[in-house]
């Protein structure tokens, strides 16, 4: 299994800049080989990222996805249309999608479903707020939103790829050292029955990358921030182990 390493733009980067952007990391990450590198644009530059990533070996992916195919959902975005731009990946359950934007479990499974008909493959976002760690309820939360984002398709979950990112974590500054990472991954593994990539998300930098990949139990990153800077997302990228 090739790391994996994934770059969240968020809500970021307008069509010209993510054309730029797109071009200066092509060109730095010519010569990777042995990664699977994915980038995830907002959906407004999904067109001309897959324009530009075609003929590589960057892989895209889309923030979101709504559950339905088609119909009066003003707003939304279909997995199909995702498909047919040529995304190959989709987000799902991010914390700011549950935290900000009120997505439940019950809608994240729903969105999980829909991904698996149609091709996509999910990146399945599990974690804990600071609260639930220091209350000493990480497990719990993770084997919750695992049992419930996962009813009833649990036995497809090697189609996925699961990204755990400590909500206290992402975009503080903090970040969940290398140990506590790889024991919240084993942990995921082990209410799993089948093979599957776990990711690490939450503030992951050039300067902490080769930590974070020195763990065997961590298959790559979610990157946000650092991903916005095409020299900082090559240099993750190029992590050392």
């Amino acid at each position: 299994m090739n790391p994996i390493i994934a770059g969240n733009w968020k809500m970021n980067k307008d069509p010209v800049e993510s054309r730029a952007l797109v071009q200066q990391l092509l060109e730095l990450t010519g010569d990777v080989k042995n990664r699977e590198i994915i980038i995830i644009p907002p959906f407004t530059s999904l067109s001309i990222v897959a324009e530009l990533t075609r003929t590589s070996r960057i892989k895209l992916g889309a923030q979101n996805m709504y559950w339905e195919r088609s119909g009066a959902y003003t707003g939304e975005i279909s997995g199909v249309f995702l498909k047919s731009l040529g995304c190959d990946y989709v987000l799902i359950g991010h914390s700011e999608r549950r935290h900000i934007m009120g997505e439940t479990d019950e809608i994240i499974n729903k969105k999980l479903k829909a991904a698996l008909e149609i091709g996509l493959i999910s990146i399945f976002c599990c974690g804990e707020t600071e609260k639930e760690r220091e209350d000493g309820r990480t497990e719990e939360v993770i084997t919750r939103q695992l049992q419930h984002g996962l009813k009833d398709i649990e036995d497809q979950v090697h189609k996925m790829i699961i990204a755990y990112e400590p909500v206290w974590a992402i975009g503080t500054g903090k970040t969940a050292t290398p140990q506590q990472a790889a024991e919240v991954h084993a942990f995921i593994r082990s209410r799993l029955q089948k093979q599957v990539a776990v990711l690490y998300g939450g503030s992951v930098k050039p300067d902490n990358v080769d930590a974070l990949m020195s763990e065997n139990e961590i298959n790559g990153c979610l990157v946000g921030g650092a991903s916005l800077k095409p020299e900082s997302f090559a240099r993750i990228v190029k992590f050392n182990r």
